[in-house]
């Protein structure tokens, strides 16, 4: 008898809504437990053009940490589109300024495939919330607890 790999259908994909406590958590590897819950890769069935992963909510963004000397040296750079239009802020900066979750965002964005229709729509999957409330009690999150899946998870300071 032979064995065939078994290749998801986008009918065939039941999504779970889970939540996130980002409470001291570490930013790489939250983000990198994110974006593997987004695309789909913990499910024994992972097909690569499909969207199977789930919707995730992330509470307490603005609460995350950084390893290191990250929160003063690590900086993010834009464009403006005019010339000598480069821009920069560091981590520290963003997380003590209006929009701190887009720290985690960012963070998310980054670790899924670039340029792809699929990365996009699976982002759209992502809720970030700076506070601990969120809207989506309706579905029925099921909460996962990252600080205790390993030690390194979460920083204390």
């Amino acid at each position: 008898m032979q064995k065939t790999t078994v290749s998801l259908k986008p009918a065939d994909v039941e999504k779970k809504w889970i939540v996130i406590d980002a409470e001291n958590a570490v930013v790489g590897r939250l983000a990198s437990f994110i974006a593997m819950r987004l695309r789909g890769k913990h499910r024994p069935d992972y097909t690569p053009h499909v969207d199977c992963g789930d919707f995730v909510v992330v509470v307490n963004a603005d609460k995350v940490k950084f390893t290191g000397r990250k929160l003063d040296q690590k900086t993010y750079y834009w464009h403006t589109g005019h010339p000598g239009g480069i821009k920069e802020r560091t981590a520290g900066k963003i997380l003590g300024g209006r929009f701190p979750e887009r720290i985690l965002m960012k963070a998310v964005e980054r670790m899924l495939p670039k340029e792809s229709p699929l990365a996009r729509k699976q982002l759209t999957h992502l809720r970030v919330y700076a506070s601990a409330e969120h809207p989506h009690e309706a579905q029925a999150p099921e909460t996962i607890a990252f600080a205790d899946l390993n030690a390194k998870n979460v920083r204390s300071q």
